[in-house]
């Protein structure tokens, strides 16, 4: 697993990561007063990193919403 740089929307941070030949998304609240996912990196794994971070952001949006 090798991880690259760490973007920031909405008071999280996603850190894309190639794992098993797909890039994937680790997504970390950076705020107590937000929900924290439970959900696994996998669930984001794309062929290209910016596919990986655009399905990150949104799942946060689907949170954030509910």
């Amino acid at each position: 697993m090798t991880a690259t740089e760490t973007y920031r929307y909405r008071g999280y941070d996603i850190v894309p990561m190639w794992q098993w030949s797909s890039w994937c998304a680790g997504i970390y609240a950076t705020r107590a007063d937000l929900p924290i996912f439970s959900q696994s990196t996998l669930s984001t794994m794309a062929s290209r990193k910016e596919e990986a971070v655009n399905e990150a952001k949104h799942c946060i949006d689907r949170i954030l919403s509910c």
